[in-house]
């Protein structure tokens, strides 16, 4: 009879990280296509500093949540499809998101790492955090310099094609990512644990409330990050 328990927990909590990585990745997809967008729109500078921070955020918020590193890169993988839903919109190459998708990657798997070697530190008090958030944006910057100049090539990356670039690149970005990220994933850790035991209260007494809501909010972000692109942003 136990076995028989363990099994329905086992199912219920691959259920319920799979509805927290869809929720929070398409969150995340949303920001980058909309508030993305509209910063790019009004001309505004610091755009990808920006929304690497806030995605760092949110994934600060799930391994608070869920306890579960690995599934910060199923996370970025859902951020990356909401991106890339341009290329069936406006029948664009999949390299014309290149960079932010794999800046997006990047982060997911660089804050996975990072959070796995960090373990159970990370619940014990805010430095373990800030270190985790800037090592992830340090590794996550270091990586896309070298992995977008190879598969994505762009103007901006190509200006820092030469003797130091890297460490010009850094100046310019990668430590710029590593603050946001040293003091956004801490934020949200912070905010993952007071959601915790709330959120998964109304999960175990409403549970159909629960999925339903989730589900719409994954749909509506798509939904609307679709709209936008089609729109221009």
């Amino acid at each position: 009879m136990r076995a028989g328990n363990d099994s329905v927990d086992r199912r219920k909590t691959a259920r319920d990280i799979l509805i927290g990585l869809l929720v929070v990745g398409s969150v995340w997809g949303f920001l980058e296509v909309v508030l993305g967008g509209a910063m790019k729109a009004g001309s505004i500078p610091y755009k990808g500093d920006v929304l690497t921070g806030l995605g760092m955020l949110l994934m600060g918020i799930a391994v608070a949540m869920y306890r579960k590193p690995v599934m910060l890169i199923a996370i970025a993988a859902v951020a990356v499809g909401v991106r890339q839903l341009s290329v069936p919109i406006l029948h664009l190459s999949t390299f014309c998101k290149a960079n932010s998708s794999i800046a997006v990657l990047l982060g997911g798997a660089a804050l996975a790492g990072a959070s796995a070697l960090a373990g159970r530190r990370l619940e014990r008090g805010t430095r373990s955090r800030v270190i985790t958030g800037f090592s992830a944006g340090l590794a996550a910057g270091v990586s896309f310099f070298f992995i977008g100049m190879r598969v994505a090539p762009c103007r901006y990356l190509l200006s820092f094609n030469r003797p130091g670039g890297l460490v010009a690149f850094l100046k310019a970005e990668g430590l710029i990512w590593a603050a946001l990220c040293a003091l956004l994933f801490p934020v949200g850790y912070r905010v993952g644990v007071s959601l915790r035991d709330s959120v998964f209260d109304l999960r175990a007494a409403r549970p159909d409330f629960y999925y339903a809501a989730s589900l719409t909010l994954v749909l509506c972000c798509w939904a609307v990050s679709a709209i936008a692109i089609a729109r221009g942003l």
